[in-house]
């Protein structure tokens, strides 16, 4: 049998688990992670190269009942992610009772006519005994070609996740590089990860209320430099932001600064801006930018916003 590659896409309720599940499969960071409920808000592509196939997986916005323009949009996104994948991983959280937010999910995933794979998730943390009625009471509901138990955290069920993925694969080349692991742009990823510290510094308080848009990137020998804007929709999420004497912006521009290092090789050089753009998950020009698949439009003409200012981490 010859080598195979094709596409899947995850599936599932926010706080699934999709995002820990990606990163999982790809085995490098290709999706942030929080708590918080929607924080994945694009296709997130990750590139699995084996010896045998090269799987190609679609990570989603956690379905939802859209109540902004950021809201379809995100909508939107599942539903290119859905289009022409050749398997569907329905990802659900197996500690949690049944709920309509479980029924929306398989609905939907019952519209996709090809093979569907149900990964039971956070087994880790399930008792034993409660597995077998799970998997029975989801075969009643829906009709899946296998069901996995998995923990995204942990690893378990990956490597037989994989295995079985590429039991629905057609044949073919490969459609990426062997050591391409994603398709996103560094400016993407850069603004992604001083997202998720942003969110991880101001827990339960600006679950949706932040975005991140890079006013430039520029690549430079030894040093990248970029400077980004975090936006938020109310004045007093600014102060939540920057912290007393800005130590809370200080702490996520060193982190963010810190992982991006890491993950591009390289020195960088980070600067952020606090900006109040009210109701900005209605504004079309910057929900587009949020998109990088989308036509970028420069940030500079966004308004006239007082700002908040600082080089963080003491970048190099």
């Amino acid at each position: 049998m010859g080598f195979k590659s094709g596409f899947a896409a995850i599936l599932g309720q926010a706080n699934a688990g999709k995002s820990t599940l990606l990163n999982a499969l790809v085995g490098e960071k290709v999706a942030i992670v929080s708590s918080h409920p929607q924080t994945t808000r694009n296709r997130i592509l990750g590139i699995v190269t084996r010896p045998e196939a090269q799987i190609v997986i679609s990570d989603t916005p956690g379905l939802h009942k859209p109540d902004s323009l950021l809201g379809r949009q995100m909508l939107e996104e599942i539903e290119q992610a859905l289009d022409g994948i050749h398997a569907l991983l329905l990802i659900v959280d197996a500690t949690r009772k049944f709920s309509t937010g479980d029924q929306r999910a398989l609905d939907r995933a019952g519209q996709f006519r090809g093979p569907r794979i149900l990964l039971l998730n956070k087994i880790d943390r399930l008792r034993k005994d409660a597995l077998l009625p799970l998997i029975d009471d989801y075969r009643k509901r829906l009709e899946f070609a296998e069901i996995i138990p998995i923990s995204a955290l942990t690893g378990d069920g990956v490597e037989l996740l994989l295995r079985t993925l590429e039991n629905y694969l057609p044949e073919g080349p490969p459609y990426y590089p062997e050591d391409q692991y994603t398709d996103q742009p560094e400016r993407f990823l850069a603004a992604e990860i001083v997202r998720e510290k942003v969110l991880a510094h101001t827990r339960q308080e600006l679950p949706q209320a932040v975005a991140v848009l890079l006013d430039r990137f520029e690549e430079g020998d030894p040093i990248t430099r970029i400077h980004a804007t975090i936006y938020v929709d109310r004045d007093g999420q600014k102060g939540i932001v920057i912290g007393r004497a800005g130590a809370t912006l200080k702490a996520i521009g060193t982190e963010a600064r810190t992982e991006l290092e890491r993950m591009f090789g390289r020195k960088i050089f980070l600067d952020l801006f606090v900006k109040v753009r009210l109701d900005w998950r209605d504004q079309a020009a910057i929900v587009r930018q949020l998109d990088w698949r989308r036509e970028m439009e420069a940030t500079s003409s966004q308004g006239d916003d007082e700002d908040a200012h600082a080089e963080n981490g003491g970048a190099a």
